[in-house]
């Protein structure tokens, strides 16, 4: 394909003694130097951008992506910091919970006791309340058994004075007995 001109073939020493044709080689670097600004004006021009921009678009990428792990490490520990500042709001809660829990406990107790010693009085009024009516009750029965006993025995009735005064007596030597 090189053009071999006939000063440079029968040479036999310098560039032709290597094989290389002159000619061929000065048309083929004006070539290579057309095409090279050819090359440079329209096509390097556009490929240096979109590979400028693309490197750009990486680099924006990695640092996005260094940036949001960032983000993420902070947001990890914040959300953990929430967490244990939650935890211990609850803990306290329960606590406190648990406290007036007790405290109300303690205090139904005391209005239990209460209630009972009053429902104890209550009873135990009622109970001598009920032991003052039975003995009522008994000393008008004794009172009519004696009347009965007394009228028996004396083969007579005596007047309600009379009565009376014996009533008396015997209840007089019943409570010194």
């Amino acid at each position: 394909m090189f053009l071999t001109s006939p000063l440079f073939a029968a040479s036999s020493s310098g560039i032709g003694a290597l094989g290389v044709n002159f000619s061929a080689f000065i048309t083929q670097l004006i070539t290579f130097i057309l095409a090279f600004l050819v090359l440079r004006k329209w096509a390097f021009g556009p490929i240096i951008k979109v590979l400028d921009q693309r490197r750009k678009v990486i680099e924006d990428g990695v640092k996005l992506g260094e940036k949001m792990r960032h983000d993420e490490a902070a947001l990890e520990e914040k959300v953990e910091k929430t967490l244990h500042q939650t935890r211990v709001k609850a803990d306290q809660i329960i606590n406190d919970a648990n406290e007036t829990a007790k405290q109300m406990v303690k205090a139904a107790e005391g209005d239990a006791r209460a209630k009972a010693e009053i429902v104890m009085k209550e009873a135990e009024t009622r109970t001598e309340q009920e032991i003052a009516r039975a003995r009522r009750k008994l000393e008008t029965e004794m009172v009519n058994l004696v009347a009965q006993a007394t009228t028996i025995v004396l083969d007579e009735k005596v007047d309600a004075q009379k009565d009376a005064g014996l009533i008396e007596r015997a209840l007089a030597g019943r409570k010194g007995a």
